[in-house]
């Protein structure tokens, strides 16, 4: 297990170092001037946006940017801002209230789309299977933003439940509402893909053994059945939690939550390289280590799998 974890870790680092130069560089050659967009409308002083070029190194080459990105990068500097704060405590607002926002989500995706795909694929053709098929379909067929605003008109407006926006981001319950529109495609399809695994490995050679053996039902469900059935369900949804941290500029705006969506749309309208990349870069590591560790919960499932 070592000797796979070590690889693995090594594995990451080309993999870290392609993903941060691709978003450098599609982020620092974008077009127009992210110094002239600092003053806007009014003229400005050349010798100060030559000294404000050069204070964020944007005089020289685009290699050159990278590897003192990357230098700052190990030495846990993400740079500042243009508006001279730094990226560290932007982020270090930012994160948190994205991380609690996606991981009540990700609760939301456990507890209600790992039951319904466990029902639909044990009673397949059934109304109830049906009705899981006919309700994920329809989640997967509504854009998220027109989810959320109709959530936000029924649920804080009309029945006056919840707050239609977020007050305190700290509080888990004003995170619900956001965090269940955040999980709702992610939720549909682990529905329906635990439903499918169920389904295919209700078929399997060790299944018809079990019950030969006249084993009870919670024992063939819970040891066998759904631990196999779960492999291709945990890789789904180890990267879907760096996908909920990345995809949450939606939820975020809908809902006013100040977390990392709100922020990275925000840097992208205003040119903020330094942030832009910082976020993406943190993002990165989370998808990498969401990697591995999906990685090492397949031999905890399933004991036929070794690594080397």
């Amino acid at each position: 297990m070592g000797h796979y974890v070590l690889r693995r870790v090594l594995q990451m680092i080309p993999v870290f170092f392609g993903a941060t130069l691709l978003i450098f560089l599609m982020v620092y050659s974008l077009p127009g001037d992210p110094i002239a967009a600092m003053f806007g409308d009014k003229a400005a002083d050349p010798a100060t946006v030559a000294n404000l070029r050069h204070q964020y190194y944007l005089d020289q080459p685009l290699w050159k940017q990278y590897l003192h990105y990357m230098n700052n990068i190990f030495h846990l500097d993400f740079g500042t801002s243009f508006t001279g704060r730094p990226v560290s405590e932007i982020m270090a607002d930012a994160f948190p209230v994205t991380i609690r926002l996606a991981l009540v989500a990700f609760f939301f995706e456990i507890v209600i789309g790992l039951p319904l795909g466990l029902i639909a694929g044990l009673y397949r053709g059934s109304v109830a299977d049906t009705l899981v098929l006919v309700l994920t379909l329809i989640v997967i067929s509504i854009p998220v933003f027109v989810l959320g605003y109709i959530a936000q008109t029924i649920f804080a407006i009309n029945l006056g439940w919840v707050t239609p926006t977020v007050q305190d981001s700290k509080d888990i319950t004003q995170l619900i509402l956001p965090g269940l529109v955040l999980a709702s495609l992610s939720l549909a399809y682990v529905a329906r893909l635990t439903r499918t695994s169920i389904g295919e490995n209700l078929r399997a050679d060790y299944m018809r053994t079990a019950v030969a053996k006249g084993l009870p039902r919670p024992t063939i469900i819970g040891r066998h059945l759904l631990r196999n059935s779960l492999i291709p369900v945990v890789t789904f949804l180890g990267t879907d939690l760096g996908a909920l941290m990345g995809g949450a500029i939606v939820t975020e705006g809908i809902f006013n939550i100040a977390g990392v969506g709100n922020v990275l749309y925000r840097a992208i309208n205003q040119k903020e390289g330094p942030t832009v990349v910082g976020i993406v870069t943190v993002l990165v590591l989370v998808y990498l280590v969401a990697s591995l560790v999906v990685d090492l919960l397949y031999a905890v499932l399933d004991p036929r799998i070794r690594y080397a």
